[in-house]
C-alpha cells in the first residue's frame, strides 16, 4: 500500500534558524516558509535528492507542535510521511486492520495541496505516520 518516503518531519522552535543550518552549513535547497493555519504550523521543506525534510514550527501557543516541543525542547523527529495512490482505500484497509486514524478519519489538505491522513502512533510502533495521496 505505501509508496516512497515523501518526507521526514522535524519539529523545531525556529524554522528560520533550522533552515539556515540546512541551507548555509549543509548546502541544501530550502523552500520559503509556508504558514498552514488550519494545521497550526509553519513549514519549510529541505529538498534532498531522494526525499525531503519538513521543518515544522508552531504557529502560536495552541499549535499541537507547541505541546510536542514542550516535551522535546531541542526539537526532534515528529513524523514520517509515506505516499499512497488512493488515500480512501488506504484508510479503509488500515481501519480494517485496527489502525486508528487521527482527526476524525477524514483526509485534510496538507502542505503539498494533497489529501493527507495521520495514523495513531499507538497503533504504529510509537511513530506518527502521515499518508499523502499522490
Amino acid at each position: 500500500m505505501i509508496g516512497r518516503l515523501n518526507h521526514v518531519a522535524i519539529a523545531v522552535r525556529d524554522a528560520a534558524a533550522a533552515s539556515a543550518l540546512y541551507r548555509d552549513a549543509l548546502g541544501a535547497k530550502v523552500s520559503a516558509p509556508m504558514a498552514l493555519p488550519e494545521h497550526g504550523v509553519r513549514v519549510v521543506f529541505v529538498e534532498l535528492p531522494n526525499t525531503k525534510i519538513e521543518l515544522i514550527e508552531p504557529l502560536g501557543p495552541l499549535s499541537p507542535i507547541t505541546k510536542f516541543l514542550s516535551k522535546n525542547p531541542g526539537g526532534t523527529i515528529h513524523h514520517l510521511c509515506f505516499e499512497v495512490d488512493d488515500i480512501d482505500a488506504a484508510r479503509e484497509q488500515l481501519k480494517g486492520a485496527g489502525t486508528r486514524i487521527l482527526g476524525g478519519g477524514s483526509p485534510k489538505i496538507g502542505a503539498h495541496g494533497k489529501p493527507v491522513l495521520f495514523l495513531n502512533p499507538k497503533d504504529c510502533a510509537g511513530i506518527l505516520i502521515e499518508l499523502e495521496q499522490l
